[in-house]
């Protein structure tokens, strides 16, 4: 019996972001706060707090991860369709 979800084998979170998410929001807003403070731009903590609204993880999906799918689907890979009898 493990106590641990998923036998060890789910990814880290913490609230509602991934570990990896945490350390760039982190990162993010660090950066953001500085630049606010030094340079008095407001776009880095823009784009920090949407990445950080796109990263929220919800069921072991994210809108990130959505759209990257739906990226993949509709514009990069190539749709292969095969009919057989």
């Amino acid at each position: 019996m493990y106590m641990y979800p998923d036998n060890l084998k789910a990814k880290a979170t913490l609230w509602l972001w991934e570990l990896k998410d945490i350390g760039i929001i982190g990162v993010g807003l660090l950066i953001s706060v500085f630049a606010l403070a030094q340079l008095r731009l407001m776009s880095p903590i823009v784009i920090t707090a949407v990445y950080s609204f796109l990263t929220i993880q919800f069921e072991d999906t994210s809108i990130l991860n959505f759209i990257r799918y739906a990226c993949a689907f509709f514009l990069l890979k190539q749709q292969i369709f095969e009919w057989r009898l």
